[in-house]
C-alpha cells in the first residue's frame, strides 16, 4: 500500500507494528480514497495489551482520583485544540456531514471534561449502624482491566464515553474500535498519549471482532466489558463474558418513534423528523426510524415532509451546504437497499427516495436517497432496525393508538412526542417504553451529563454518560469501623 500512511497498535505506551502482521485499510465512503493502513491484530496482540494493562493497574488505581481527572482535562484540551482536524477525519472516514463530524468531537470533549469532575466525587454513602460506636460506609473501587469495544457511527464520542469513565474510576483499558473507523481511533488514543497517559493505562488493538474482540472477552484478566454494537454480536459478547462471570455492559439497537399529535407544532415537528431520521444518514442507534402521525394531521404533515425532502441536499459531506452524506460502507449500503426491497415486497407505498444516487461523484461513494415509506405497523421495516436513511410513516387514531404502536417493537432506546398538551406529554414520559423520551424534540440529541441507554433489546439495563457512568466501571465495597472496643454481634440478641 505505497503512499498510504501506516499506523500501528498502541501497547504499553508504544506504537508498534508486529512483524508479519496482516494489514487493512480504511476508505472515505464518499470518494473511495484510502485514508490509512492499520494492523489486523491477532489474539496474541490482544493478550499482550491485556498484560500491559494489568501491569499498569496498581499504580493507576493508587493515583488519586483528582489527579486522574487532571489528565482527562488535558485530554479535553488536546481534543479542543485539534477539533477541526479530527472532525474532518470523522467526516472523511465515517461519512457524516462536517457539522456532525465536529459535533462528534465536541461530544467527546464535553464528556471527558465531565468525567474529569468525577475525580472529585466518586461518591459512596455513609449509613447508620444498628450497633453502638460503629461507623458504616461504602466506597467505590475500580474493577481492573476493562475492554472497550466500540462502533463506527460515533468514532470519537463513544470511545471517549467508555474510556474516560473507565479511567477516572482507576481502571486500565484495552480499546478495540470498529475497523472501518480505525483512523479516528488512532486520533483518540493520540490525544491521551499527548496528554501524558502512563504506559499501559490505555492500549489500542485494531483488527477483526472475531479475533481481537473474542480474545478480549475471553481473557481471564479482563474484568469488565463495555460493548456498543448490534444485537446479535452483543448477545454473543454477553454469553461469552457470562461464562467467566464478567461484568458486561451492552448498548445495542433502536427502532425509535416520533409521535406527532393533532395539536403539535407541525413546523417544529418537521424539523425534528428531518434531523432525527436523516442526520448521520440514519446511522444512529437513536435515529428516528418511525414517524407516527395522528390521523387528523397525517396528510398535511406528510405533504410538508415531502416538500422539504425535495430540496434535501445529498452529497459531499465536507461541503457545509450538504444535508446528508453517504452511508458508511458498502455493507451498510447493501443492507439498506435490501430493506428497501423488502418494503416494496410487503406493499409499502414509497413516498420519497428509495434509490442509490448515481452519476459523477456519486459513483465513487455509497450515496442513498433519503427514503420515506408509508406502511402499516407490523411490517418488517416498521419493526426491524435498518440503520440507514429509511423512515416508516404510520397513522394513529389517537394518543393511545400512537403509544401502542410506539411500544410494540423489540427495542426501547429513544422516543419522542410532539404535543402542546401537558397531560399527554407527562403520560408519554410515563408510558413510552424507552430509556429516553423527548417532548417537542427529536429522538436524537443526548447530552453527556444525562444517562444514556434503553430497555428491552436495546441493552442489558446499564446506562452510559451522566453521573451514573461510573457505575459500569466500579465495584462497591462496604466498610464497617467498630470503635466500641468489644465484640458486637449484629442481629444477635444480647444475653
Amino acid at each position: 500500500m505505497p503512499g498510504t500512511t501506516q499506523h500501528g497498535l498502541f501497547i504499553d505506551g508504544t506504537w508498534e507494528s508486529p512483524a508479519g502482521s496482516a494489514r487493512f485499510v480504511t476508505r472515505n465512503p464518499a470518494t473511495g480514497e484510502e485514508l490509512g493502513s492499520f494492523v489486523s491484530g491477532r489474539a496474541e496482540d490482544a493478550n499482550r495489551a491485556v498484560a500491559a494493562a494489568a501491569r499498569a493497574f496498581p499504580a493507576w488505581r493508587d493515583t488519586p482520583a483528582p489527579k486522574r481527572g487532571e489528565l482527562l482535562l488535558r485530554v479535553a484540551e488536546v481534543l479542543r485544540h485539534r477539533k477541526e482536524e479530527i472532525g474532518r477525519v470523522v467526516t472523511m472516514e465515517m461519512g457524516k456531514v462536517i457539522a456532525e463530524g465536529r459535533g462528534d468531537v465536541q461530544e467527546a470533549i464535553d464528556f471527558v471534561e465531565y468525567m474529569a469532575g468525577e475525580g472529585r466525587r466518586l461518591a459512596g454513602e455513609t449509613i447508620p449502624s444498628e450497633l453502638y460506636r460503629k461507623f458504616c460506609m461504602t466506597v467505590r473501587q475500580p474493577k481492573g482491566v476493562v475492554a472497550c469495544i466500540t462502533p463506527w457511527n460515533f468514532p470519537t464520542a463513544i470511545p471517549n464515553w467508555k474510556i474516560a469513565a473507565a479511567l477516572i474510576c482507576g481502571n486500565t483499558v484495552v480499546f478495540k474500535p470498529a475497523s472501518n473507523t480505525a483512523l479516528c481511533a488512532v486520533e483518540v488514543v493520540r490525544a491521551y498519549e499527548e496528554a501524558g497517559i502512563p504506559a499501559g493505562v490505555l492500549n489500542l488493538v485494531t483488527g477483526p471482532g472475531g479475533v481481537v474482540g473474542n480474545a478480549l472477552v475471553s481473557h481471564p484478566k479482563v474484568r469488565a466489558i463495555s460493548f456498543t454494537g448490534g444485537v446479535e454480536t452483543g448477545r454473543d459478547v454477553y454469553v461469552r463474558g457470562a461464562q467467566q462471570l464478567k461484568m458486561v455492559h451492552l448498548e445495542l439497537g433502536g427502532k425509535n418513534p416520533q409521535i406527532v399529535m393533532d395539536d403539535a407544532n407541525l413546523p417544529l415537528a418537521l424539523e425534528g423528523v428531518l434531523f432525527g431520521a436523516f442526520g448521520t444518514s440514519g446511522q444512529r442507534c437513536t435515529a428516528t426510524s418511525r414517524l407516527i402521525l395522528h390521523e387528523k394531521v397525517y396528510d398535511e404533515f406528510l405533504a410538508m415532509l415531502l416538500e422539504r425532502l425535495a430540496k434535501f441536499r445529498v452529497g459531499d459531506p465536507l461541503d457545509p451546504a450538504t444535508d446528508m452524506g453517504p452511508v458508511a460502507s458498502a455493507d451498510q449500503e447493501k443492507k439498506v437497499l435490501e430493506y428497501i426491497a423488502i418494503a416494496h415486497s410487503e406493499g409499502g407505498r414509497l413516498a420519497f427516495g428509495g434509490k442509490k444516487r448515481t452519476g459523477g461523484a456519486f459513483d465513487r461513494g455509497f450515496f442513498l436517497e433519503p427514503t420515506v415509506f408509508e406502511t402499516s405497523h407490523g411490517s418488517r421495516i416498521s419493526k426491524e432496525e435498518i440503520f440507514g436513511p429509511v423512515l416508516s410513516v404510520m397513522k394513529a387514531r389517537d394518543y393511545e393508538d400512537a403509544v401502542r404502536i410506539a411500544n410494540d417493537v423489540d427495542y426501547g432506546l429513544s422516543s419522542s412526542i410532539y404535543t402542546k398538551d401537558v397531560n399527554r406529554a407527562f403520560r408519554a414520559v410515563q408510558e413510552l417504553e424507552a430509556g429516553i423520551t423527548y417532548v417537542n424534540a427529536p429522538t436524537i440529541g443526548a447530552e453527556v451529563q444525562l444517562p444514556f441507554g434503553g430497555v428491552k433489546n436495546t441493552g442489558n439495563g446499564g446506562r452510559e454518560a451522566g453521573s451514573v457512568a461510573i457505575e459500569e466501571f466500579t465495584e462497591i465495597k462496604t466498610v464497617f469501623l467498630d470503635f466500641s472496643n468489644h465484640l458486637q454481634k449484629a442481629q444477635i440478641d444480647p444475653r
